[in-house]
């Protein structure tokens, strides 16, 4: 079996999206943006969901995600292309590396910029938290955690595995609304607190409990800036 057929093989998932053609660039561009937001990925266009290899206009299909990356995207996307043959049918892929330059941010239906994300194989509106994850990951400067009574609470809750929306955490913690998206983002990044999505937004919940139990000990000083950490997004 061909490398691209092997590849076909595994079906969609984190890393891994099929497309017939692309016949909106601002559709596409939010795939993209996902995968550059998150972990990286790969568009095989000129495959149907099923995984039947359709075959696509190479050069059509090329201009049209190029037009998604630099057009629809902010900043612009970069990718890799490979095209692929199997019998007489071409297949384009497309490679996303996880950027150095995230968030980036997509024009949606609305004209508003919003940022993406990628898990399993589906796309979510990244919240305000993850956007300033991101952010974080990228830069040295971060705002100063604070330590009190109420966020005390607020790691109780979380150590009775209680999973919390992002009121829920700002009325346990007794912050505004930009305070807790300080707060989460800082605890996401030192990979003490996780979020994954669900039908009522956003959760948060506990990640590692020892990391928790050392920043309570020891301060902030000892969780180092660290740009490789990728948040965890549960199945």
């Amino acid at each position: 079996m061909s490398f691209i057929l092997k590849l076909i093989e595994e079906g969609e998932h984190l890393t891994q999206d099929f497309k017939l053609r692309v016949d909106d660039s601002g559709k596409i561009a939010k795939t993209m943006a996902a995968f550059a937001n998150t972990g990286g990925g790969r568009l095989l266009i000129g495959v149907k969901d099923n995984g039947v290899v359709a075959g696509c206009n190479t050069e059509e299909e090329f201009h049209m995600v190029e037009a998604a990356a630099q057009m629809y995207c902010r900043p612009a996307v970069s990718f890799e292309v490979q095209v692929w043959r199997v019998e007489f049918k071409k297949v384009l892929e497309i490679k996303i590396e996880r950027s150095n330059g995230r968030p980036h941010f997509v024009k949606d239906e609305q004209g508003e910029w919003q940022a993406y994300l990628r898990k399993e194989d589906r796309i979510h509106k990244a919240s305000p938290v993850m956007v300033k994850v991101w952010q974080y990951q990228m830069r040295h400067d971060r705002t100063e955690f604070r330590y009190d009574i109420n966020v005390g609470k607020l790691f109780s809750a979380l150590r009775d595995s209680r999973e919390l929306r992002f009121v829920q955490v700002a009325r346990l913690a007794r912050l505004g609304f930009e305070e807790t998206e300080d707060l989460l983002s800082l605890l996401i990044v030192w990979s003490i607190v996780k979020t994954k999505p669900s039908k009522k937004g956003f959760l948060y919940e506990l990640a590692d409990s020892k990391a928790m139990d050392k920043l309570e000990s020891e301060g902030s000083q000892v969780f180092k800036y660290n740009q490789h950490n990728i948040p965890n997004f549960e199945a």
